[in-house]
């Protein structure tokens, strides 16, 4: 969705449950549906900060505290009012910071065309893990045709363990990535950075992850957490408009800078969207941007009106072009066919 900023708390619940959730996991279907018809639990969570009342960090706030996983709403509600001190502390002290490394599988059909080696600069870096599209394995699917696998060289001492294998439908002319990219550096901003190796932060990083996809989704997590952990980015602590330009500053000479961000932009409200764009189009680097259809309106305006009414779309613009429309965990890329 556009914004991570919550006023109408049952519309926004109601639109989680029609445009993200809906066909991908009835739990949280339940609870999204049953909170836009609940004055008394959409009240509650009108007494959190606006940029906490966003669905995706309240249920996971509320598992993190033992929700049981369950499609009754009213077991969900009855834990909710019963041990909301604790879902409020969550919280209050949590942030959104799913690290899903499939996007990855977005982000390597345009990061293969450009020149090498690469610095990569991550805007809402979390733990770091879209940092290492060269160390994890793809298998994309081409227009529901046959299917091509890219592997990253073998890690001679082992250290990172057996590679996550990313699949991805590639739809209507995305280019086939030929080979891994090279890159030189991986750094980037977050407010809060996760330490891949912490296992407090895992945890959260887990409770995450929407329930019923724990059996995929889980383990590559762990696969992607203890590749990070090996090699760790440099990711800047900071807000990502005043430390964009050190992050980039930490590149390497001879090395292509690309500055990514990823479902990161709805976290700024529109005055600092748009001087954050302002400032990496002045910088010479590359900037890919994965977003909510309609979050960035100079890309907006370019993506067709029917694109722009699925609210629950990505786009995929480099250099402020549209290119692509994503799924929003990595599943597909579609191009547009754009003048």
């Amino acid at each position: 969705m556009d914004s991570a900023h919550v006023d109408d708390v049952p519309t926004r619940y109601s639109d989680f449950a029609e445009y993200e959730v809906r066909g991908r996991t009835p739990v949280y279907l339940s609870w999204a549906r049953g909170v836009a018809e609940d004055s008394g639990t959409s009240d509650l969570i009108g007494t959190l900060p606006r940029i906490k009342r966003q669905p995706a960090l309240f249920f996971a706030a509320a598992r993190h505290a033992g929700a049981p996983e369950t499609e009754d709403y009213a077991t969900f509600r009855g834990f909710v009012h019963d041990h909301w001190a604790e879902i409020e502390r969550i919280a209050l002290t949590h942030s959104t910071q799913t690290n899903e490394a499939k996007r990855c599988a977005v982000l390597l059909p345009f990061l293969s065309l450009l020149p090498g080696p690469l610095s990569l600069v991550e805007m809402g870096a979390s733990a770091g893990l879209c940092l290492y599209p060269d160390r994890y394995a793809y298998r994309y699917t081409v227009d529901g045709g046959s299917a091509h696998e890219l592997r990253p060289a073998a890690d001679p001492d082992g250290a990172a363990g057996r590679p996550p294998v990313l699949d991805c439908d590639l739809r209507d002319g995305v280019p086939l990535p030929r080979s891994l990219p090279e890159v030189a550096h991986r750094g980037g901003v977050d407010l809060a950075p996760i330490d891949p190796a912490d296992p407090e932060s895992r945890a959260w990083l887990h409770s995450l992850i929407w329930p019923g996809q724990h059996e995929q989704r889980g383990p590559r997590l762990d696969a992607a957490l203890d590749i990070a952990s090996a090699d760790p980015p440099r990711v800047l602590a900071g807000d990502l408009i005043e430390r964009l330009e050190d992050s980039v500053a930490a590149c390497p000479a001879g090395t292509t800078p690309v500055v990514f961000h990823t479902a990161v932009l709805g976290y700024l409200e529109p005055p600092a969207r748009a001087e954050f764009v302002r400032r990496v189009t002045e910088l010479d680097c590359v900037w890919i941007s994965v977003e909510g259809v309609t979050l960035l309106p100079d890309v907006a305006a370019h993506v067709p009106e029917s694109i722009r009414r699925h609210k629950g779309i990505f786009v995929v613009a480099v250099n402020g072009r549209p290119l692509a429309t994503a799924h929003g965990h990595g599943d597909w890329v579609r191009a547009l066919d754009m003048p």
